[in-house]
C-alpha cells in the first residue's frame, strides 16, 4: 500500500462544490482511500493575476496505484470536474489536484515530479499539509513539513487564511463513524 499526499485547489465557480466533488470522486476509486483531510484555506493566487481567490486543502490517501497511475486517475477527475488545461503554467481552474508526496520517493518522470517542486515555497500547500502530516519529512531535505512551514517568512504566509476548520471529512461524508 502506498501513501500519497495530494493538494486540492479551486478558484472558479462554486469552489466548495468542486472541492467536495473532487473528494467524492477520489473516494469512489476502488484503489484509493482518503485517510485524512485538512482544513480549507482561502488564498491569494500565486504566479498570475486574477481577483479569484483559491480555496486550498490537502489530503492523505492510501492507494494501490503507482505514482503514474495515481496521476492519471487524478487528472481524469480534474477533467470530469471541468478542468480546462491550457498552455499557461498558472491559470484559474475549477479544480487542481497535485501529488505532493508519494511514500518517501523522489520521482522525475515525464510530467511527474515528486516531491512537488515548489511545495516547500508555498504556504497555501504547507499550511494544510502541516495539519495532516506535520512530522512527515521532505525526501529532498529531511526537514519536517512543520519545520519548513515554521521557517517560512511571514510575508509568504500573509495571503493564506483559514476558511473552514479541519473536520471536513465528516461534513463531506467520506468516512463512516
Amino acid at each position: 500500500m502506498n501513501v500519497a499526499y495530494v493538494a486540492l485547489g479551486a478558484n472558479i465557480g462554486d469552489r466548495t462544490h468542486y472541492l467536495r466533488k473532487a473528494l467524492e470522486e477520489i473516494n469512489r476509486v476502488p484503489t484509493m482511500r482518503i485517510t485524512s483531510v485538512s482544513s480549507i484555506y482561502e488564498t491569494e493566487p500565486v504566479g498570475f493575476d486574477t481577483d479569484a481567490y483559491f480555496l486550498n486543502m490537502a489530503i492523505a490517501l492510501e492507494t494501490d496505484e503507482h505514482a503514474e497511475g495515481l496521476l492519471a486517475k487524478l487528472q481524469g477527475i480534474e477533467q470530469q470536474l471541468d478542468r480546462v488545461r491550457n498552455n499557461e503554467r498558472y491559470s484559474s481552474r475549477t479544480i487542481d489536484l497535485d501529488i505532493l508526496l508519494f511514500n518517501e520517493e523522489n520521482i522525475e518522470k515525464n510530467a511527474l515530479c515528486i516531491p512537488h517542486p515548489r511545495m516547500h515555497e508555498r504556504a497555501f500547500v504547507l499550511a494544510p499539509m502541516s495539519e495532516i502530516a506535520p512530522n512527515v519529512k521532505m525526501p529532498t531535505t529531511g526537514r519536517s513539513l512543520k519545520q519548513i512551514m515554521d521557517a517560512m517568512p511571514e510575508r509568504l504566509k500573509k495571503g493564506v487564511l483559514l476558511w473552514r476548520r479541519q473536520g471536513q471529512a465528516e461534513e463531506f461524508g467520506l468516512f463512516e463513524s
